[in-house]
């Protein structure tokens, strides 16, 4: 019930952040606004939400996942649904307050994966927790493939304001449904000792979310505990792959419905059932990912080794992107990027890799650099793909960017990463 609820509520969050690419063509063709403007409104998510990170880290640390994670819940959904009143206000003020909201929507989502991160280190043993981080993590497929049809359907007939007003709304219903099922494990009503006895014995940290744990949160010196995780090299090299692993999910979730109505003729109706397409791929490779790096460990393969074949698999799949520059046929170019989506999937499995290394006194903080890092990535596709494109006059410039990152996050993990462990703090607890 724990994991079903993070799924619901991660791909409730990213529905959240596609609404702005499905409305994107709509948007780009009623304000008049170039690649280089759009590539900006697609990017403001992600500079609030990198700036957020470590405050909200701080914040899940101190006050524990429920509550931090119900405001974060709330407010992003009800700044979704303001900003469907962007429309109402003509030429450069239009722009402004689009930019404006979508930064309040990434600032107010910055503790939602470190929250599910920490939320998974407390449920799920260690043996469980692969398919447990990939299973969240999936929902960002899932949110493509549920959410796009249906956003795509709303803007042809409604207009590009009512998927904001519609997404807004099921937000704020979903973060009072979090408030009712949530709870840390030592405090769930329908746990059983025998079941509590069980995820603590394989690794799970039980007391994470509990009082004393936020407590012993406070003793940490947070400055000192930034710098000491980053002087890690283990954990840079997963930072660092992080950032070249969501390059690709932020090109699925701004320009590629725009690629697929500029470089492929597309109607806005068709890009939003095409996109899901590769959405579902995405989500069957993210619980593909899970489940191999979950069985490797079974077998007695070591962390190292039952994280970093599925990642290193998955991205050299995704490099095959890069193909579609070269092919004509619409329907083999879907396929192509449903085999690139797949394979970021099964590599997809830097939260549980966080799980599995994040100090137990700083599991939000953690969690919150890797994001941090991982969503630069936010901020510098959507920019960086709109200035190939309007250079070039086409995506073939930007899927070749693409698929590099792809091959440096393989580098990171088997050139850097070195041997996957927990992290234990040393100069960074006070006395």
């Amino acid at each position: 019930m724990i994991l079903a609820m993070l799924f619901a509520i991660t791909t409730i969050n990213y529905a959240d952040r596609a609404t702005i690419s499905i409305a994107g063509p709509e948007i780009k063709k009623e304000l008049g606004l170039s690649a280089v403007q759009m590539g900006f409104i697609f990017s403001a998510f992600a500079w609030s939400y990198v700036v957020a990170q470590l405050p909200g880290g701080w914040l899940l640390d101190r006050f524990g996942s429920k509550i931090t994670y119900f405001f974060s819940i709330f407010l992003w959904s009800t700044f979704t649904l303001f900003t469907g009143a962007a429309g109402f206000v003509a030429g450069g003020a239009a722009v402004t307050l689009l930019f404006t909201l979508r930064m309040l929507v990434g600032a107010a989502e910055a503790p939602s994966f470190p929250g599910n991160s920490r939320i998974a280190s407390a449920w799920f043993p260690s043996h469980e927790r692969g398919l447990a981080a990939a299973v969240f993590n999936s929902a960002q497929y899932f949110a493509t493939v549920l959410f796009a049809p249906i956003m795509g359907w709303l803007v042809h007939n409604y207009g590009w304001h009512s998927v904001f007003y519609v997404m807004g709304s099921l937000g704020i219903l979903m973060a009072f449904v979090w408030m009712k099922t949530i709870y840390g494990p030592k405090d769930h009503p329908s746990i059983s000792s025998s079941e509590l006895q069980y995820i603590r014995e394989g690794g799970a940290l039980v007391d994470l979310e509990s009082g004393g744990a936020t407590r012993q949160a406070s003793q940490v010196n947070t400055l000192a505990c930034i710098k000491e995780l980053l002087s890690n090299r283990m954990l840079l090299g997963v930072y660092i792959g992080q950032y070249c692993i969501t390059t690709l999910t932020y090109f699925f979730l701004t320009w590629f419905p725009v690629y697929l109505v500029q470089e492929r003729h597309m109607t806005i109706l068709k890009a939003g059932f095409v996109a899901s397409l590769p959405a579902i791929a995405g989500f069957l490779g993210g619980v593909a990912g899970g489940w191999l790096s979950d069985r490797l460990a079974k077998r007695g393969y070591s962390l190292s080794v039952s994280r970093k074949v599925p990642i290193v698999i998955g991205m050299m799949m995704s490099m095959s992107m890069i193909a579609c520059n070269y092919i004509q046929a619409d329907m083999l170019v879907v396929a192509v990027m449903s085999l690139a989506f797949f394979g970021k999937g099964v590599g997809a499995l830097g939260w549980a890799v966080v799980s599995d290394t994040s100090p137990k006194e700083a599991g939000g903080l953690s969690g919150a650099l890797f994001n941090t890092f991982g969503n630069t990535a936010g901020i510098t596709t959507p920019i960086v793909i709109g200035y190939i494109v309007e250079a070039t006059g086409s995506f073939a410039g930007a899927l070749v960017f693409v698929g590099a990152n792809a091959a440096l996050a393989i580098a990171c993990y088997l050139f850097v990463v070195g041997d996957i462990k927990r992290v234990k703090l040393v100069k960074s607890l006070n006395q």
